[in-house]
């Protein structure tokens, strides 16, 4: 086989990483509730510079007066503008292929590309899994190389530590609320769990305190404990599985009516799942972003790469951003 022909097959390679990785931010986003309801709403959007920078509005002018004829009015200044900053994190997935694996199955199109497709599939279901985590991670993996997913976002104690910058501690307004389901006195129930019993009130108490007018959340993510307790509280004639919303999606959920509003409840639980025990994440999803940067939003990195000292080719799918958070007054985590 000439150097020409070998090359060839190398970038056959490279053309069939090519021709899937335009799917990959599909693949990423349909893999996990959170991403899907971000890129529907819009909430995927790339950024620019060294840092990611989110704007936020921490309070009003306090100029509002009542008057009447010639009374003064009030001009104030005040700073109510300033901005989260998150430091953009890097990651990638790689699979190579041997020259001798690649030869031996030279003989024909359909087998060389069995090969390579074999490969393929299993990057991208380590890109799922791999991401998955990362999106209910607490940013701590890798000495702190990991995307800061929902136990950073919704911590256990939301008064301690700095995020996007910004000391929870010293600014109320910048914590989002955790409930200790076993020791919260609710409204409507003395259940202290998800149960049959406690799961409707429960939500329900937790969507009235967390909403404000037109804005509240619109999401639910509930571990298997809590999703079952949830099922177990649905008549039999409401048990059926959400047709609409992320049921039409392919996520497992169901619907929830309280609180003057109605939301799907997913279930982020099951083989393999990255969601901690019983746990809830009440989301409002317009608060949330996944900030990427243009070049590195799950793309193919370079063309076809060969190792200095190794007979292969090697492919990167790369990612290069953070997931954010605007405003945590209308989101909650419930546990106990």
């Amino acid at each position: 086989m000439t150097i020409t022909d070998t090359e060839a097959l190398q970038e056959r390679f490279s053309l069939a990483v090519e021709d899937r990785s335009s799917g990959y931010v599909d693949l990423v986003s349909d893999a996990n509730v959170v991403l899907s309801v971000l890129r529907e709403n819009g909430g995927w959007k790339t950024y620019n510079g060294p840092t990611i920078r989110e704007r936020l509005m921490y309070q009003l002018h306090g100029s509002y007066v009542r008057y009447s004829g010639f009374e003064f009015l009030t001009p104030v200044h005040a700073e109510i503008i300033s901005d989260a900053e998150f430091i953009p994190k890097q990651s990638a997935v790689v699979f190579s292929l041997s020259m001798e694996e690649i030869l031996a199955n030279s003989g024909s199109d359909a087998q060389l590309l069995d090969v390579f497709a074999t490969h393929m599939e299993a990057a991208e279901m380590e890109l799922e899994n791999k991401v998955t985590e990362d999106i209910h991670s607490d940013g701590t993996a890798d000495g702190g190389r990991q995307i800061g997913g929902m136990q950073l976002i919704l911590p256990d104690d939301p008064t301690t530590g700095t995020y996007g910058g910004i000391s929870r501690a010293n600014v109320d307004a910048w914590r989002p609320t955790r409930y200790d389901i076993s020791a919260v006195s609710w409204d409507q129930t003395t259940e202290t769990s998800i149960s049959a019993a406690g799961a409707h009130p429960i939500f329900a108490q937790v969507m009235r305190e967390r909403s404000k007018g037109k804005r509240g959340p619109d999401l639910i993510l509930s571990s298997e404990s809590h999703y079952g307790g949830f099922e177990a509280a649905l008549q039999a004639i409401q048990r059926v599985t959400n047709g609409g919303g992320q049921g039409k999606l392919g996520f497992p959920s169901l619907k929830f009516y309280g609180g003057g509003r109605s939301v799907d409840v997913v279930l982020e639980g099951g083989i393999g799942s990255y969601m901690p025990d019983d746990t809830t994440y009440v989301l409002d999803s317009k608060s949330l972003c996944m900030r990427y940067h243009p070049q590195r939003n799950f793309s193919k990195m370079g063309g076809k790469q060969r190792p200095i000292n190794q007979d292969a080719v090697v492919q990167q799918i790369g990612f290069m951003g953070e997931m954010t958070m605007k405003d945590p007054q209308h989101m909650a985590k419930l546990n106990s």
